[in-house]
């Protein structure tokens, strides 16, 4: 099942620049550098504290942003070594791509997504991201941000979604005419097995799904639990559970490699520019799985991300995130000084949602404690 070997990026060559360029390692590559330099990011260790789906107020062994992060992580670089991708390129993007989401999940993105519009701004967790490796982490007496190689830097943009150079001329760098090296390709999808099978299981543990209404309602789940239930006649209901989880996560990355490889080989693809002239993605599910996976992922919406059990953790996050961001827009010399004195350059409400995006979820509760109680 490889994939020609041109098709994945080498350690060597253009990719691996650098912006500011730097002697070679000894005994790491590039890419392997990188990877310690996500991993030591300050930016990746709050990860711990910000939400997946469940706050800490349900429990603390949900899934958070950065266990997630690891799960990608894993379930990507299974798959970068069956293709003979880069595995430490692979590796490298997994840890890096979740690093620009605030907190409180995807209600604090949209909640900041939101408040920007009001000044003609966007959020775009991609876009943040880059902005926190080129510019917000400051570990290096040379350069400022993380200085990561180009591979890394297209793959952060790029890895999940497609940019127009005519509303980013500021992102002309990363071959926004072009499709991603298929290692950035593999972490989209590599991210959407991991949710999809951890939010599952996440659900049922908080029990806000049941395993009989997702039998009715999935089929790629009911396809493994039903042969799982008579496998292991008398053994618990969860661990059931367990072992259809772990053969629907198997069947996602079998039907993944297998149908890239096909897509490779039917356009005869060899080198990695004959990937980035492709007219679509190249990674990617058969139709049979992909119609299954969009129906598990539409009933995970409906019986989980929009259940009433959370509505209360959305609304909170919502209110904080808005309260907090109108409050300092309002009086930037509530900011911190190394925040305030950015104001000049990128103007007060991309500033604060800079502040705001990178705080943890209990950090950004205290800190919306402690403007109540300074406003009242």
């Amino acid at each position: 099942m490889p994939l020609p070997p041109g098709c994945a990026v080498p350690s060597t060559g253009p990719l691996t620049a650098r912006k500011y360029p730097e002697p070679l390692h000894p005994y790491r590559l590039p890419f392997e550098r990188d990877r310690a330099r996500i991993l030591h990011a300050r930016a990746f260790r709050r990860l711990a504290g910000k939400t997946q789906v469940f706050t800490n107020r349900y429990s603390d062994h949900f899934r958070s942003r950065l266990t997630h992060t690891m799960e990608v992580a894993q379930i990507a670089r299974t798959i970068a070594r069956v293709l003979g991708l880069n595995e430490e390129l692979t590796e490298a993007l997994a840890l890096v791509h979740d690093i620009g989401h605030p907190p409180f999940g995807h209600t604090g993105e949209r909640a900041l997504d939101d408040a920007l519009k009001e000044h003609g701004l966007r959020f775009d967790h991609n876009l943040h991201a880059l902005r926190i490796v080129e510019h917000f982490e400051n570990r290096y007496a040379e350069f400022r941000g993380l200085n990561l190689t180009l591979a890394v830097r297209e793959g952060i943009i790029k890895h999940s979604r497609n940019y127009s150079i005519v509303e980013h001329p500021e992102l002309a760098e990363y071959f926004l005419d072009q499709r991603p090296p298929l290692e950035a390709q593999v972490i989209d999808l590599a991210d959407e097995i991991a949710y999809l099978t951890a939010d599952f299981d996440d659900g049922f543990e908080a029990e806000i799904l049941s395993i009989e209404h997702a039998r009715a309602g999935v089929r790629l789940f009911e396809q493994f639990y039903e042969p799982m239930l008579e496998k292991y006649e008398g053994v618990s209901e969860k661990l059931i559970f367990n072992e259809a989880l772990k053969r629907m996560l198997n069947a996602l990355v079998d039907d993944l490699l297998e149908e890239t490889a096909r897509r490779v080989q039917a356009e005869g693809m060899a080198t990695l520019e004959d990937v980035r002239r492709a007219p679509e993605r190249v990674v990617g599910f058969s139709p049979s799985m992909e119609e299954l996976r969009m129906e598990a992922k539409r009933y995970l919406y409906a019986n989980l991300y929009n259940a009433q059990e959370l509505e209360r953790d959305h609304a909170e996050a919502e209110y904080v995130t808005k309260t907090l961001f109108r409050a300092w827009v309002a009086n930037p010399s509530l900011l911190p000084p190394a925040h305030s004195a950015e104001v000049a350059a990128e103007g007060t409400p991309r500033v604060v949602a800079d502040y705001i995006a990178g705080m943890t979820d209990q950090y950004a509760m205290a800190k919306y404690r402690e403007w109540k109680e300074q406003d009242s």
